[in-house]
């Protein structure tokens, strides 16, 4: 509802992907190649789609049309709404900042465990959305007020000629760019789309690469790291999420290791939220994480030698706060999206003036 409101204020407009108002929106995709014959291999993203005429990538939101890849994913959201940006999760990009943040439908991982699947796992062209072409985007998100512009709830990769578009536009219009990704995407897609980028929050989803063959529809745990080390290299602001799922990957032994490359390979100094998992999709049989892993994940990373750690989807937790590495004391209280005080002067504590690592002006 929230989303529905959003876009009639803003004068933005409905249609069903194929009703009257015209055929679903389409067009030319990037990062793609011809194998002969009519069929093309897509090099955006690890899965190296080798696709016949009229079949779909793996990801359902690229198709072959006669020996030419399109993209199903653009200008055509399913989701558009004025966040917090500690809801993306970003706990040290300009604290209480509103986000613009929009979403096509889709995803190149289809996780069983997915929290946004009502939207992930569907095809951007067989969906209810909007028509929002990338100027449009900038414009609204000027017009409500927002610094940022965040891709996310879905996978952004899939709509990747959109958000790279919008990113362009809006680094001349003077905003920012942010995304929330699963981080399966190849390196010379990903350096483009750095260029444009202020902000990046991975899901890091486990150490263990069997848990994404069994869980993430057989991806690659190393192409993720990649991405992740990618980031860091290119100086684009970088946080990390971890759900931690009963049984599947809260190791005490597991959690510690990627801790340690965490910080051997981005630094100590990269924020980690270790989020609770509810149950959702095709984990409906798992209960929610207990808190007492969820505190004991976040010990593990401390004493790992990690300074920024939190605790998500626990609104209230004290592990929501930031605390500053040198004195102890809170550099910034939340509870749950709301920002109750910042004590972050000029990107440093207000109580003892050590730095805080992050983006604050």
């Amino acid at each position: 509802m929230l989303a529905v409101l959003l876009l009639t204020a803003l004068d933005l407009k409905s249609y069903a992907a194929g009703g009257e108002d015209g055929p679903p929106k389409s067009r030319v995709a990037g990062w793609w190649e011809s194998l002969g014959n009519n069929v093309v291999h897509c090099g955006l993203c690890p899965r190296k789609c080798i696709i016949n005429p009229g079949q779909r990538g793996f990801c359902e939101a690229r198709i072959n049309r006669e020996g030419v890849l399109y993209t199903l994913g653009y200008g055509n959201p399913i989701a558009v709404h004025v966040d917090p940006i500690e809801k993306k999760p970003f706990f040290h990009v300009l604290p209480g900042t509103r986000t613009y943040s929009i979403a096509v439908a889709g995803c190149n991982m289809r996780c069983l465990f997915c929290q946004n699947w009502q939207i992930s796992q569907a095809r951007p062209d067989e969906v209810t959305a909007y028509d929002v072409p990338p100027e449009k985007v900038v414009a609204n998100a000027k017009r409500s007020g927002c610094p940022f512009i965040v891709y996310t709830y879905t996978e952004p990769t899939v709509f990747y000629e959109y958000m790279l578009d919008i990113s362009r536009l809006a680094k001349k219009s003077g905003l920012r760019n942010g995304m929330h990704t699963c981080g399966y995407i190849n390196p010379a897609p990903l350096k483009e789309l750095l260029k444009y980028m202020d902000a990046v929050n991975v899901d890091l989803k486990s150490f263990d690469p069997e848990f994404y063959k069994k869980m993430a529809s057989m991806a690659d745990i190393g192409s993720v790291l990649e991405t992740i080390k990618s980031v860091k290299r290119e100086g684009v602001w970088l946080e990390l999420t971890n759900l931690i799922i009963p049984g599947q990957n809260d190791d005490p032994g597991q959690i510690r290791r990627m801790c340690e490359w965490i910080k051997d390979n981005v630094g100590g100094d990269v924020p980690l939220h270790l989020s609770r998992f509810t149950p959702a999709f095709k984990l409906q049989n798992l209960p929610p994480t207990p808190l007492e892993k969820l505190e004991e994940a976040y010990r593990i990373a401390k004493d790992v030698g990690l300074k920024y750690v939190y605790v998500g989807n626990v609104p209230g937790h004290t592990f929501e706060n930031t605390y500053c590495p040198k004195c102890k004391r809170i550099a910034i209280a939340r509870i749950g999206y709301e920002v109750l005080e910042n004590n972050i002067v000029d990107g440093r504590c207000r109580s003892c003036g050590d730095k805080i690592s992050g983006i604050w002006k």
